[in-house]
């Protein structure tokens, strides 16, 4: 994989979707995400606030393995209220 080129939300396959310049390709499936990570509705609706604003951090902790802690965190968006 080489750099970054974008990563996006794809409503139509539920995938945060990113592409490499070398025209590698990763989709992440949100729904087994959630099934395998979200114990209940609260965090249900906070991975789906990152996924909605934040696609590139959403792949970011579901690749580098950081999700369960956010999770069980504040999240920032929830600070600046």
């Amino acid at each position: 994989m080489k750099q970054l080129i974008s990563c996006t939300y794809s409503m139509d396959t539920l995938c945060v979707e990113l592409l490499f310049s070398d025209r590698t390709r990763i989709a992440i499936d949100t729904v087994a995400v959630e099934n395998e990570f979200a114990a209940n509705l609260y965090q249900r609706s906070e991975l789906d606030w990152l996924l909605y604003n934040k696609p590139l951090e959403y792949a970011q902790l579901v690749l580098g393995g950081g999700l369960e802690e956010y999770i069980r965190e504040v999240p920032e968006h929830r600070l600046a209220n």
